[in-house]
């Protein structure tokens, strides 16, 4: 068989360090993900880190390095397709872009082990880890900053989730509650969800809140009878 004339002991424990490698790296970036809860978690992580180093190893394999580039040329590209798969757009809110970075640096990861630089991807999983641990109260910190109003725009949403045959009455309810708190609503638009959930989103007219108001108004309404979910949040244009 041909399978036996071109197995190297060398060439396949080379191959198996590769590929052992992309999996721990894998594993220790994937499991801060399944942690938090995210679309891709451990086993995506994994999967990712361990396809691209198993594609660089075949490419410096069969062609070399000058081949093995241009595979990681093609992983790049792959894993933006497969990223895109995480990223939801839900009204104005786009989710799933950090996800959908790891899954990006995860696949960095396999491509640096499959290249046999195992210090560099071990490296990269260290940043990437610290990216999405350390960074955390840094982010959270900057968040708590109060807006300067006079040089950004705010736009503030209120967002609650229901189910369908609740949704009449809730909207009344979110409407009657931010009126009587004094940060009317422009605009309330319900967005269908999975599993007959739907999302009511109140555009205030308000161009400034009190971040203490609105976070005692939304526990209010998270136990209005039929709401599952109650939340606030600003955009700003600068």
């Amino acid at each position: 068989m041909r399978a036996f004339d071109t197995f190297q002991s060398a060439a396949f424990a080379d191959t198996l360090a590769s590929l052992a490698a992309a999996f721990v790296l894998g594993t220790l970036i994937g499991a801060e993900r399944q942690y938090r809860q995210r679309t891709a978690g451990l086993r995506t992580n994994v999967l990712v880190a361990v396809g691209a180093a198993a594609f660089v190893d075949l490419g410096m394999r069969i062609a070399g390095p000058v081949e093995a580039v241009r595979v990681i040329a093609y992983v790049v590209s792959g894993i933006g397709f497969l990223g895109a798969g995480v990223i939801m757009k839900e009204g104005m809110n786009v989710r799933g872009l950090n996800t959908a970075a790891t899954l990006w640096c995860s696949a960095a990861v396999g491509c640096c082990t499959g290249a046999d630089m195992l210090a560099e991807g071990t490296l990269l999983t260290l940043f990437v880890i610290a990216g999405n641990t350390l960074l955390r109260p840094l982010v959270n910190a900057i968040n708590r900053i109060p807006l300067d109003e006079q040089s950004l725009e705010a736009t503030y949403e209120v967002r609650l989730t229901t189910d369908q045959e609740a949704l009449p009455t809730v909207r009344e309810q979110l409407q009657e509650a931010l009126e009587a708190a004094h940060y009317p609503a422009g605009d309330v638009i319900a967005h269908e969800r999975a599993e007959d959930q739907v999302e009511l989103v109140a555009t205030l007219v308000s161009t400034a809140v009190d971040p203490r108001e609105m976070d005692a108004l939304v526990q209010r309404l998270a136990h209005l009878p039929g709401v599952e979910h109650a939340t606030w949040e600003t955009s700003t244009q600068g």
